[in-house]
């Protein structure tokens, strides 16, 4: 895998932790569009530190073939962030599978960057990571995600119950998968 990687308009990036303040204010900046998707976080998630670690972790993961983020700069202003996409739950063996996990921006929502970074995850990972399946989940009420899921390919396969803790309660989740063409 790449440490950085192009589509049309965004250059993917993994950072390191030395990225951190950029991270915090791309959360922070964000934090209101994407609070009624995610996981309650700590305000510990909100400190540079905490990004700091974070960061160094997963550009340790990648190295090591476990995981990798993206994330997303616009080719025209190379220092704006305005996305993430994790390839991540890679699994050998008979599996052959992983998921990802993605966002944008609030400004940037509805332009098609989604779009590009997620066709860009899905051909590493069956033309560099050799995957059969990727998945994806969702909450039902998120048509964009939906949309934008279905318009690459991805097919719904269910509804999984209580899939993920969101805001303090526990959530259905739609599970989309594509399959190595």
């Amino acid at each position: 895998m790449n440490f950085n990687c192009d589509t049309k308009r965004l250059n993917l990036r993994v950072l390191n932790g030395t990225e951190a303040k950029n991270v915090l204010r791309f959360y922070v900046d964000n934090r209101e569009s994407f609070d009624p998707y995610e996981p309650e976080r700590s305000e510990n998630f909100f400190t540079e530190e905490f990004h700091r670690y974070i960061l160094n972790y997963e550009y340790n993961q990648m190295c090591k073939g476990h995981m990798v983020r993206y994330y997303a700069y616009l080719k025209d202003q190379p220092t704006r962030l305005i996305g993430t996409i994790s390839i991540r739950n890679i699994m050998r063996g008979s599996y052959q599978k992983c998921e990802l996990g993605y966002k944008i921006a609030t400004e940037y929502q509805g332009q098609g960057y989604g779009k590009e970074m997620v066709e860009k995850a899905v051909g590493i990972s069956f033309f560099e990571l050799n995957m059969h399946r990727v998945e994806a989940y969702c909450l039902p009420e998120n048509v964009r995600s939906i949309r934008l899921l279905k318009s690459i390919g991805f097919e719904p396969e269910g509804l999984i119950r209580d899939y993920v803790q969101i805001q303090g309660q526990f959530r259905d989740h739609v599970l989309f998968s594509i399959l190595h063409p």
